[in-house]
């Protein structure tokens, strides 16, 4: 077996502790956090926040240090951080001290997911970047479903404090597991005396050391950069607003048991583990533009039945939806980035467009927590969810036909 696959494999796992764990965990802890701490939704809406800044700052500078300096030692060390941070979290005592580390979990996710998600794109070629990439993606739907399956009974085990050991867990997990990581990960072919999977090497630089200010300079050169930016924008905002507060609106608007929502978010969770792969295969047949452009429209639908669907069969099918969707884009995205680029700007590159994917992501939590507050329900910010994925449908027609084709030829 060629060890790319080992690297796409290991990846899964990164995936679970840093976006399962260090961040989609967040709305299962948040209704009892927000009880434990006597919290608003704005200010819950604003811990989310700080963890998404945190995510934005490492997430954009992460990818060009990743490209000088190797991955592998800088996914180690975002893991260790976030490990910290998540332990951390479950000792606060106000709103300030959980923003604080809810920002530091960020740095340490942003500084893991953005190397680790384009890393296929050194060991495998163009037209197998979007399988490999939504490998990778299935430690996020696994992560989820963790989540909503572990965190509910831990929560519950121990009363009132129960979500401190929800944050202890996870923290404990992330700190060794990131060791595992490091012993399986690989910066290059190279280094196992290999080439590309598919027996191809796709630049003569391969392995030349590029400096910061050149990366930069071709990444923000590349016009389908700036495109990939505003569809992914698109994505961050509109999602999270949605899982941020899935649990909650569940809970304490439907007056669902938190069991059954826990077991919803499961079940969204699960389906979203296998999501990555038929997405990426289909956006390597396809195109990355009408793959996309699918994606947002059922993303769209499966925000409008939770807005204006509350049976529980609704609430099921919208979940259904949602997880069998759920991270084409950022899936489809890499994958664009890498055919834009090239394996050896490709962090970099998607670290450009997590940027503006980072500013999204870091207002919708605030923004539906305002909402909520502002119009007594969660619906309003379910409908704005719809109309920014309609937006993004939109901007994903702007993209290059088969841009990977292109980058093949050359």
């Amino acid at each position: 077996m060629h060890y790319a696959w080992i690297i796409s494999f290991t990846g899964i796992l990164v995936f679970v502790l840093s976006q399962g764990f260090g961040k989609m965990s967040y709305s299962v802890i948040l209704p009892s956090m927000k009880d434990g701490l006597s919290l608003t939704y704005t200010q819950v809406g604003l811990i989310g926040t700080g963890n998404f800044i945190g995510y934005l700052v490492l997430a954009t500078v992460g990818g060009f240090l990743a490209s000088r300096f190797g991955s592998r030692r800088f996914i180690f060390l975002s893991l260790i951080v976030m490990g910290v941070g998540l332990f951390l979290t479950g000792r606060s005592d106000s709103f300030s001290f959980a923003l604080v580390m809810r920002v530091i979990v960020g740095i340490g996710n942003g500084g893991a997911v953005v190397p680790m998600i384009t890393l296929p794109a050194a060991w495998f070629i163009a037209r197998k970047r979007g399988l490999a990439m939504g490998i990778v993606n299935m430690g996020v739907g696994l992560g989820l479903s963790l989540s909503g399956l572990i965190l509910p009974y831990c929560i519950s085990c121990y009363g009132a404090d129960g979500w401190r050991y929800a944050w202890y867990l996870m923290g404990i997990v992330v700190l060794v597991c990131s060791f595992v990581c490091y012993a399986l990960l690989r910066d290059h072919p190279r280094e196992k005396g290999l080439t590309m999977y598919g027996g191809q090497t796709e630049e003569s630089t391969a392995g030349a050391t590029i400096s910061l200010l050149s990366t930069f300079q071709k990444v923000v050169g590349e016009k389908e950069i700036w495109k990939l930016a505003c569809v992914y924008f698109m994505f961050g905002l509109s999602y999270m607003i949605y899982l941020t507060y899935f649990i909650a609106y569940l809970t304490r608007e439907i007056g669902m048991q938190t069991a059954e929502a826990g077991r919803v978010f499961a079940i969204l969770g699960f389906l979203s583990i296998f999501c990555g792969l038929p997405w990426g295969s289909f956006s390597d047949r396809v195109g990355r533009r009408y793959a996309a452009l699918l994606a947002y429209l059922t993303l769209a639908i499966s925000f409008l039945l939770f807005a204006f669907c509350q049976g529980t069969f609704a609430l099921y099918l919208s979940a259904i939806i949602f997880g069998t969707t759920a991270f084409a884009i950022p899936v489809i995205m890499a994958a664009a980035v890498g055919d834009a680029v090239g394996g050896r700007l490709a962090a970099a590159g998607f670290g450009f467009i997590t940027l503006f994917f980072g500013i999204g992501q870091a207002f919708a939590p605030f923004i539906g927590g305002w909402i909520k507050d502002t119009t007594g329900t969660f619906t309003n910010g379910f409908v704005v969810c719809a109309v920014i994925a309609l937006l993004g449908a939109f901007s994903s027609l702007f993209l290059k036909k088969r841009v990977q084709e292109q980058s093949e030829r050359h």
